[in-house]
């Protein structure tokens, strides 16, 4: 059963915001009779998001104020000054001073006795939320002294527009407590989901509180990587991951240090991404790194490299390094090697001198990447970089929408339109093929940004949507390629890979264009479209060694990696990017982190990278 202060704190946090709604719902509706507005309750989206908002998250239950019938504010913490005319019982006292009335307050206690807080304080919200016609002294009027009601005139109100109202009301706030409730199962904070309800208003849809509260975080994210507000409990991680700690290592325990650094690590510093975002060096800025000092545990071989996005929830990186022997991340911007950002973290125990680039050096602009686009570029947009290559592309409703916006003015379209045509063509990262016309990049475009040979996901009946999806998971080649060049003067004769989460190959395709040699495979893929394209590659590119293809690292164990490594000789090199889908900032649903249904197989590439270590110094 659950902590009765915790269910407590819950319901109070409810009635809060069942107050403010009740008190939001009917001040807006005056204001909007007395600007002689409609109620159809619609307001403009075009919104600022600022760092103001940021602090405004934060702060939230320390400075909203709720004002109350007998005039007292309540603070977001639950504090009140007393009533003076309140009974001596301090339950009742602290209920009235909530903004329930005395008589209401009365007829619980006696029914339930004044032991039970959690149980009075259930019923008297059923009373207020699903009330459908509350009484005077229940409507919790604005705070005159307040800011944001400054210049309002609360008589403006009849009685009967407060009478007419008041169904609405009890549906609205009913539906917003869903609402609340709703937010806070996706996994967003409730004072996170209480200042997008009251900017965006209880009228707003769920999609434009996610897309809010996401705008907050991305924010906030793009100049760093805070450490988590809530440290990773064993008890938490056991429950989720009972596999990891039951496992072990051909008869080795745990591995040294994980379980204490997740149970006891208190003083966790910042995660700073760089700016910019270069890692240890890129080709074309002159700022290089050429030495860095690695935990005895990672010195290779055999080698590791790990990758996924830098933009993940707090203290996913910090738990990833914790995890890869204590590596620290390298965080790249695949904008430095082509025409498309892809901001990445790298965590590998590569060398990182002597790095060289694949050539030709790849275009780096939108105009260089695609010329035939500069003839219809427009002035007003100035953009020279496309944003990260997704999954999927922008529809032709969206497209034809964007022609019809523009076609109607001779000339450049005003501001606004262009606020919008700029806006969707960074979002879907649309491109000028004709005049007053956008389209999206089609897949042979998308696989010479990230590196890939033309046509390369073409062909064997794989369906367009597959294609685009499969590019928007893969690797950048180019980036890749530079880190692991380092490998060609150590394996001038082949080297034995094992891809786990292969994606389409984006390794294996690196590891060629350099010239390395692939000498023994194991790609281990779930999706079947993948293995088939990494398969026909492996064909039409004359591969000598050999390839092997599994399904599922949950199935890969000691057994299995002992007859692999007895049959290949070793694994000098072990490359994954487990799913990000649990960390992506573009998943408005299950943003869980590690913690996620598909993220949490980054797991799996820690055991099947340990066991290989372990079982490498076996045969040595």
């Amino acid at each position: 059963m659950r902590d009765q202060s915790l269910v407590f704190g819950e319901w109070l946090s409810i009635f809060h915001f069942c107050a403010w709604a009740a008190q939001r719902f009917v001040f807006c509706k005056a204001e909007r009779l007395k600007m002689g507005g409609d109620d159809s309750g619609m307001e403009s989206d075009d919104f600022d998001w600022n760092s103001e908002d940021d602090r405004e998250i934060e702060n939230f239950q320390s400075s909203s104020r709720l004002s109350v019938p007998n005039g007292d504010a309540v603070t977001g913490s639950g504090e009140a000054s007393s009533s003076p005319g309140s009974s001596n019982s301090k339950v009742l006292d602290h209920f009235v001073a909530m903004g329930f009335s005395q008589e209401m307050v009365s007829k619980v206690i006696q029914e339930y006795g004044e032991e039970n807080e959690a149980k009075i304080l259930e019923e008297l919200l059923s009373y207020s939320a699903l009330e459908s016609s509350p009484q005077p002294q229940q409507q919790i009027e604005p705070d005159p002294s307040s800011s944001e009601y400054a210049g309002s005139s609360w008589d403006d109100l009849s009685d009967a527009d407060i009478s007419s109202s008041s169904d609405e009301y009890g549906k609205v706030v009913s539906e917003n407590v869903v609402t609340l409730r709703s937010l806070v199962k996706m996994g967003y904070k409730q004072n996170e989901a209480l200042v997008a309800l009251e900017r965006l208003g209880p009228n707003s849809s769920l999609e434009e509180l996610v897309d809010f509260i996401y705008a907050a975080q991305k924010a906030k994210a793009e100049d760093t990587l805070l450490p988590p507000e809530e440290k990773l409990q064993y008890n938490d991680y056991k429950s989720n991951k009972r596999r990891f700690y039951e496992l072990e290592v051909l008869g080795r325990k745990k591995p040294r240090g994980c379980e204490k650094k997740i149970i006891c690590e208190d003083d966790e510093e910042a995660l700073h991404l760089p700016n910019p975002m270069i890692g240890f060096g890129v080709p074309t800025e002159s700022d290089f790194i050429t030495h860095r000092s690695l935990p005895d545990d990672a010195v290779g071989p055999p080698y590791f490299y790990y990758e996924n996005v830098a933009l993940a929830p707090k203290g996913v990186w910090q738990t990833i390094s914790r995890f890869l022997y204590d590596v620290q991340p390298e965080f790249v911007d695949s904008k430095y090697f082509c025409a498309a950002a892809r901001k990445r973290g790298y965590i590998h125990n590569l060398p990182i001198e002597n790095r060289f680039p694949l050539l030709p050096l790849p275009p780096r602009t939108i105009h260089e990447a695609f010329p035939l686009t500069r003839k219809w570029w427009p002035s007003w947009d100035p953009r020279t970089k496309l944003n990260c290559l997704q999954t999927c592309i922008g529809s032709a409703r969206l497209t034809d929408r964007i022609r019809k916006a523009i076609e109607n003015y001779d000339g450049d379209p005003p501001e606004s339109v262009q606020k919008y045509v700029l806006d969707q063509c960074r979002k879907w990262n649309l491109v000028w093929v004709g005049r007053n016309k956008v389209a999206p990049l089609e897949c042979d475009e998308v696989e010479t940004l990230l590196g890939f040979p033309r046509n390369h996901t073409r062909g064997g009946g794989i369906s367009r949507t597959d294609r685009y999806k499969s590019l928007g998971n893969s690797f950048q080649v180019d980036t890749v390629a530079y880190h692991l060049s380092v490998l060609k003067e150590m394996y001038p004769n082949g080297i034995n890979l094992l891809s786990l989460f292969s994606g389409i190959g984006g390794a294996e395709v690196a590891l060629h264009r350099l010239g390395i040699p692939l000498k023994n495979v194991v790609s281990v893929e779930k999706s079947e479209v993948n293995r088939n394209i990494v398969r026909s590659w492996w064909e039409q590119t004359n591969q000598k060694g050999n390839l092997i293809d599994m399904e599922d690292v949950q199935q890969l164990d000691g057994e299995r990696l002992e007859q692999l490594i007895s049959t290949c000789g070793g694994f000098d090199l072990i490359v994954g990017g487990s799913p990000c889908n649990n960390l992506a900032g573009s998943n408005r649903v299950s943003r869980d982190g590690l913690e996620g249904k598909e993220s949490s197989l980054f797991f799996d590439y820690f055991r099947i990278l340990d066991l290989v270590k372990n079982l490498t110094t076996k045969y040595r």
